[in-house]
């Protein structure tokens, strides 16, 4: 009888959160994150020792501290894999404003603790560095921009994500970290290409890139100094890339044995730019090799399940966010083995670094979340339809 005076009663979805996510979500995914994060964990072991005792700390001060900002960054992940697509949106942007703000003030109040980079602010008991959390919410705030330029008197989206693309790589590139600009640069193109840019212009940009480094290389003693060392024939051993190479090679396939590499003793950074050194040397290729399934796994995975999606934001953005978490495992495992030039960037979730590890966890949360399965038509179903 109510529903003949008032209508039909709108059915609402009363899941419970948990519930909902669970089923939702790609296991497989998360689940490869989770592992790397303990095999993160059992290298920390290994590799922390040494900086621990050359600083007077107890044997396993990094690999507790590295426990406490990746338990943070697990909860951060989960959480933001919780969130809808358009709460993730609106926070994203809310923290790319403020990371932009803080990148912008480093050269006022940043730090370089001695490596000669302006890139963290010290707070004392820890350090932040902006451009970890600036990736991901540049990468969602770009996906904003190009899916509304698609809209019917949408704004020129594409344009204003390049502009602003632009002057994030001016800022990364005067403290120098030209690592962290060639991903963010990176990760615009991809979206961009996804977006429907044509390839003449992608092999436009493709040049431009050339010729900024080409500037940098005769203007930067530090650019000059690492792209000489890459293409240089022979290796300094007593470099941290002459260390990580004999160290790979002295590994083998089944590696020397827990506990007796001796590379973590020479390497300065072998808890984070070089930790993958320290696993091919204990461990052998074969946690390597697990440790590239496991990044591929995650990547494939989530553009697979992009593949499906409607949504042009959605899209770009965890097409943005996969392809920054895939290339800067790349990054850091290419400089390894002196396929690139070195760049100062940590493996995701292995190597020890709070921001790093946080800001990573909110990305993978953020991906994970435009990735959950969502009642929709296949996106081929919409596309014939509109041929129809």
């Amino acid at each position: 009888m109510t529903e003949m005076v008032y209508g039909a009663v709108p059915v609402r979805d009363v899941e419970p959160v948990l519930p909902k996510w669970w089923r939702t979500i790609d296991k497989w995914s998360i689940s490869s994150v989770l592992i790397l994060f303990g095999i993160g964990l059992l290298l920390g072991f290994a590799a922390s020792p040494p900086l621990a005792e050359k600083n007077g700390f107890a044997p396993f001060h990094y690999v507790q501290r590295q426990a406490f900002f990746g338990g943070m960054a697990m909860i951060a992940m989960l959480m933001a894999s919780m969130m809808s697509p358009l709460l993730v949106r609106r926070l994203a942007v809310i923290g790319f404003v403020v990371s932009f703000v803080a990148l912008a003030l480093l050269p006022v109040l940043g730090t370089d603790f001695g490596k000669g980079a302006v890139r963290w602010y010290s707070l004392g008991f820890a350090s932040i560095q902006p451009s970890e959390f600036l990736k991901p919410g540049f990468v969602v705030a770009a996906a904003w921009m190009m899916a509304a330029s698609r809209e019917i008197n949408g704004p020129p989206g594409l344009s204003w994500s390049f502009l602003l693309a632009l002057v994030i790589v001016a800022f990364l590139a005067l403290q120098p970290d030209f690592g962290q600009a060639s991903l963010v640069l990176f990760s615009w193109g991809v979206m961009y290409f996804v977006a429907g840019a044509p390839i003449l212009l992608l092999l436009i940009m493709a040049g431009c890139v050339v010729l900024v480094g080409s500037f940098a290389y005769a203007n930067s003693e530090h650019f000059a100094r690492r792209i000489d060392g890459f293409l240089s024939p022979d290796v300094d051993p007593t470099t941290q890339l002459g260390f990580a190479s004999n160290a790979i090679r002295e590994g083998g396939f089944f590696g020397v044995g827990v506990g007796e590499g001796e590379v973590k003793w020479s390497l300065p950074d072998a808890h984070t730019d070089f930790i993958i050194a320290v696993a091919a040397e204990e461990y052998g290729l074969v946690l390597v090799l697990v440790i590239i399934t496991l990044y591929t796994l995650v990547v494939v995975r989530s553009l697979l399940r992009l593949m499906r999606e409607r949504d042009p934001f959605i899209r770009l953005a965890g097409t943005g966010l996969a392809a920054a978490f895939g290339v800067q495992a790349m990054i850091n495992m290419g400089v390894a083995v002196r396929l690139l030039p070195a760049k100062g960037m940590t493996l995701p979730f292995v190597s020890y670094g709070g921001s790093s590890l946080i800001a990573g966890g909110l990305a993978l949360g953020m991906l994970f979340a435009f990735t959950r399965t969502r009642p929709q038509g296949e996106i081929g179903d919409i596309l014939r339809g509109r041929v129809r």
